[in-house]
């Protein structure tokens, strides 16, 4: 018989949900919540769409947070089989958003139907915050939900989000955390002349190298018990007009801090403009925060996470705060307690796309375990 987990994954990923699309995934998962007693909310923005499911008005609320969105294919040619015609190949499921993140999506539905049918007067309530904007711009897909719960006071207890977080066997790691990111558009000024009268002019490259070295070579900070340090990287440097007898009238540097909770934006923006500062570099920057970071320490839903995955899997799970950013940056505003959980990422985003087919029954099953010791009587 076949596994309802991969069943459900099938039907969803065999929609062709490219970003921001949801192509019919959330109707195919609505069905299934409907008969559990959930109430069906779509808080949709600018083409985006985004749902909320709720069941129970009861403390604690435990979200099941992802996305239907995935990636664009690439050269179809360049796939085994056709990316939205799942198919299953030595022992691998194999369609674009098998591993981000619609296997996840799939285990949480079934999961939470087992839980539902075994304890169907359970304490606290369930939500899903689903979106289609995760892979794209995200400016109108879970920050939109969040908004919205916000401003009617709502607040989230634990969260589960279902990337796909680990490595190399299910389960073997769990992300606690996320850096935050920091990005700025430095523009150093100078007087554009003939280069052959360099004292008729300024070379704003000559005058932001100096403090360029200095910030590489910083320590911004030393991490935590949970995160790197803080690093810093320039990413483009663009100056000149092409030509090789003109000093440049400016220099734009673009760069990005992934920093931790051990420093704020607002430190890293002054510390950065102090060393500019203490160069004598005429500048100017923009800033933009794409993510501040977030954090779940030991507790409730860690040791529940990873008790689960000792039962189920077998083997000590690792919490890390390692890779890029992820929608918890949002959710992380109204929730205390988050993680992200789900299969192996080694085929995200990648030509033939791939879970292994014994993972499904194994991600359900942690995912309803969690919820057991967290929705206990």
């Amino acid at each position: 018989m076949s596994d309802p987990t991969l069943e459900l994954a099938r039907q969803i990923i065999a929609r062709p949900s490219v970003t921001p699309e949801d192509a019919g995934c959330m109707d195919i998962l609505t069905e299934r919540l409907k008969p559990l007693g959930f109430s069906i909310e779509f808080i949709n923005r600018n083409g985006v769409t985004n749902l909320w499911a709720c069941r129970g008005t009861a403390k604690p609320l435990f979200v099941f947070a992802g996305h239907t969105d995935v990636v664009p294919t690439g050269p179809l040619e360049k796939w085994a089989s056709p990316p939205f015609a799942p198919e299953i190949r030595n022992g691998m499921l194999y369609g674009r958003g098998a591993a981000d993140m619609k296997s996840s999506l799939a285990a949480m539905v079934t999961a939470v139907e087992a839980f539902v049918t075994a304890n169907p007067e359970h304490p606290g309530s369930i939500a899903f915050l689903l979106t289609s904007d995760e892979e794209g711009d995200a400016n109108d897909g879970t920050i939109a939900v969040v908004e919205a719960l916000k401003a009617r006071g709502e607040s989230l207890d634990f969260c589960i989000i279902g990337e796909p977080t680990s490595v190399n066997t299910l389960g073997d790691m769990i992300k606690n955390g996320r850096r935050g990111s920091l990005s700025g558009v430095l523009t150093a000024k100078g007087i554009q002349c003939h280069i052959a009268y360099p004292e008729k002019g300024r070379n704003p490259i000559h005058d932001v190298a100096p403090a360029l070295a200095e910030l590489a070579a910083t320590e911004w900070d030393q991490g935590n018990e949970y995160f790197p340090p803080t690093t810093w990287q320039v990413s483009n440097i663009h100056g000149g007009t092409g030509a090789t007898n003109v000093v440049p009238g400016s220099v734009e540097i673009k760069f990005n801090f992934r920093f931790s909770t051990a420093s704020t934006p607002e430190g890293l923006q002054q510390r950065l403009c102090g060393i500019l500062d203490k160069h004598g570099v005429d500048y100017e920057i923009k800033w933009t925060l794409g993510a501040k970071p977030f954090l779940t320490g030991r507790g409730p839903l860690a040791d529940a996470a990873t008790k689960a995955i000792r039962e189920i899997c077998v083997i000590e799970t690792e919490l890390s705060t390692t890779g890029g950013t992820s929608d918890g940056r949002f959710i992380a505003d109204i929730c205390a307690q988050l993680l992200e959980i789900g299969p192996v990422n080694a085929t995200s985003h990648k030509i033939d796309e791939s879970i292994s087919v014994d993972s499904f029954p194994k991600l359900s099953a942690i995912y309803s375990r969690i919820l057991e010791q967290i929705l206990s009587a």
